[in-house]
């Protein structure tokens, strides 16, 4: 599991005084950059070899500005070429949204997903957690 700490900024904030609803997706893509470095060590867009298929995200508390938010990222599921990563994000021991992406190992080239194999499928398989993690 990968964790990584955000500092919520006052933008972040929306009118009824706690994180907009925009952000979290914002937060877990930045989050994500730990998984996606073993696509792409230095993250050059120009070597991505991934494309998003399905993106949801599930709210259960407010966060608000001034307090440091955990982003929890692990994976729930791996497949032949997709994954599924699952994302929570959480403040002062409060769980205040989940996310899931399913991610395709893609050939932009070819235009169709490509197998995960090897050292690549272990490194992957390292941050596979079958249930959800435990509370903060």
């Amino acid at each position: 599991m990968f964790t990584r700490r955000v500092e919520p900024a006052f933008y972040d904030t929306d009118a009824l005084g706690h994180i907009n609803n925009t952000r979290l997706p914002a937060w877990f893509e930045l989050a994500r950059n730990d998984l996606f470095r073993l696509f792409v060590p230095d993250l050059d867009p120009r070597k991505w070899p991934l494309i998003m298929a399905k993106l949801e995200v599930e709210f259960s508390a407010e966060l608000f500005y001034g307090q440091d938010v955990e982003i929890r990222t692990w994976l729930s599921r791996l497949g032949n070429s997709a994954f599924t990563v699952a994302q929570d994000a959480w403040q002062e021991g409060r769980l205040g949204a989940r996310g899931h992406v399913v991610l395709v190992h893609y050939d932009h080239t070819e235009g169709s997903a490509v197998a995960l194999t090897g050292d690549l499928r272990d490194a992957l398989a390292k941050h596979l957690i079958d249930e959800e993690p435990a509370s903060a």
